[in-house]
């Protein structure tokens, strides 16, 4: 089976990180990326930049990036203004990204989740008038740091609405780390009663991101987040830490005999290559620990 893999580092990697990159090296990190045959990459984050400074620039981005054929190029985007920034910029995919909890929908989009539905259905519409590729993550779908835990049926039925406007995919996201594999197993099983490609996205902060990507696939999940070296976090979730790292994802979906269509060992360079742009040890394990076999 052929799971696809998304790069998130150059978006939700670098988003929490206390070190600001220039724009020109996230487009550089974009292209190593890419180069070890990622077949989509997170390029940038299309919000305000007061609120997400180190997500400034976004366009600067896109601009510096050296385009690999073949290779997706996503802007994540939080609302309109968004949505027209990121097809402004050449985007190849939209990420539209939005609560299903009222808390959250309103301390990190100052909206409702009434609205923020309503709005992937327009921008589903309007990126197919525009030739775009178009995903719908549904955040805190497994907990939410002020709500506490997430109903499923609350998740199924947000999604069940999305899925109305026929995304080319809804994406799962466990912002917060708080998921279990009997959790991703049921939403996903219940989202892909839609007919619709399902992806999922975690976080690693217990300790049980890897588990839940394994349980996602076993359960029909084809499409995966994963930000390189362990990288990301949340500005406006507490403890919330780093995403799945990339290269222990691909060691673990190879070893199980999926294709990615991914050279681990090019990754692996990618993720030391970060941590010394960041000058610090990144949270992944196969990184330093090497590949095996």
């Amino acid at each position: 089976m052929r799971v696809e893999i998304v790069d998130v580092g150059p978006r939700d990697g670098l988003q929490n990180e206390d070190r600001a990159f220039t724009p020109e090296v996230r487009a550089e990190l974009c292209d190593r990326i890419a180069a070890c045959g990622v077949p989509r990459v997170e390029a940038a984050s299309f919000v305000n930049p007061k609120r997400v400074p180190q997500m400034s620039g976004a366009e600067e981005v896109m601009e510096h990036l050296d385009r690999r054929p073949g290779t997706v190029y996503a802007g994540l985007v939080l609302n309109e203004k968004g949505y027209e920034r990121a097809v402004q910029a050449g985007v190849d995919e939209v990420r539209y990204a939005f609560p299903v909890t009222e808390t959250f929908a309103a301390k990190n989009q100052n909206t409702t989740v009434a609205d923020a539905t309503a709005l992937a259905a327009r921008l589903v519409e309007r990126a197919r008038l525009d030739g775009v590729r178009v995903s719908v993550t549904l955040s805190v779908a497994f907990g939410d740091p002020f709500e506490g835990r997430v109903v499923r049926d609350l998740v199924l039925r947000i999604a069940e609405k999305v899925t109305e406007s026929q995304p080319d995919e809804i994406v799962l996201a466990d912002t917060i780390g708080v998921g279990v594999p009997s959790q991703v197993r049921e939403l996903v099983a219940g989202v892909m009663e839609h007919g619709v490609t399902v992806g999922c996205h975690f976080h690693d902060t217990r300790h049980t991101g890897i588990a839940n990507a394994v349980a996602a696939v076993e359960s029909g999940a084809t499409v995966l987040d994963a930000s390189v070296g362990g990288t990301g976090g949340c500005p406006f979730a507490p403890r919330a830490t780093g995403n799945i790292s990339t290269e222990d994802l691909v060691y673990t979906l190879h070893g199980m005999g999926h294709e990615t269509g991914i050279d681990l060992e090019a990754l692996i360079g990618v993720a030391e290559w970060l941590s010394k742009r960041l000058e610090k040890e990144l949270p992944g394990r196969v990184y330093r620990a090497g590949n095996f076999g």
